[in-house]
């Protein structure tokens, strides 16, 4: 397959960039300033603005599925990811990509109680400002056309850890779970590969 990924200088999206080629997929790695990202020479990777629907388009251009890990910290948390998510819709839709599957936040999705995890008490507040933009972005992209699925990891990220190859898909969110960016790439790949969610968001975890 032919697969973009958006974000893919971060360890989210260069994992997903990694699995897919370690699959034998064409990739087209998506960053800001390619000149910035030496790991990724020797593949084809362009510059490119998640939040510019022409620049998606451009990118995403005769692909089979896209990947979007992309996040710009410089930029308040809900503009960026409703603007990057309306992008995604309009430009993935020109390039006529039409499934999409969005590297998630573990604190929007619901925890054990139901509510989302950001809600349960004791759950920690400092970075509710960029929980909150995660949030609205997934609203945008459950109000677009796309087959999109949002995958989330179900606490955080274990960022020592080895692949295993192995993952699952969680219950509920759980503050307490770790999985490795490799095995969470995993999981990115099987939604691209193989979809099983469809217009659906999703916490995987550690196996």
């Amino acid at each position: 397959m032919d697969v973009v990924v958006f974000g893919a200088g971060g360890r989210a999206g260069g994992q997903a960039v990694a699995e897919a080629r370690r699959r034998g997929h064409r990739v087209t790695a998506v960053v800001r300033d390619p000149a910035g990202h030496s790991d990724l020479a020797g593949m084809r990777m362009v510059a490119g603005d998640v939040t510019d629907e022409t620049s998606v388009a451009h990118a995403a251009a005769g692909h089979d599925a896209a990947v979007s890990a992309a996040a710009d910290l410089s930029v308040p948390p809900h503009e960026f990811f409703t603007a990057s998510a309306r992008a995604l819709a309009t430009g993935l839709a020109q390039a006529g990509v039409r499934r999409l599957v969005v590297v998630g936040l573990a604190s929007i999705m619901p925890g054990a109680s139901g509510v989302p995890l950001m809600d349960e008490p004791g759950y920690p507040g400092e970075y509710r400002a960029f929980h909150l933009g995660h949030a609205a972005g997934l609203a945008v992209l459950r109000g677009c056309d796309l087959d999109w699925a949002y995958v989330a990891p179900a606490g955080d990220f274990d960022r020592a850890g080895t692949r295993t190859g192995r993952y699952r898909v969680a219950d509920h969110a759980d503050p307490a779970s770790r999985i490795t960016y490799a095995d969470f790439a995993v999981a990115l790949l099987d939604e691209i590969e193989t979809p099983r969610h469809h217009r659906a968001a999703v916490s995987i975890r550690e196996a």
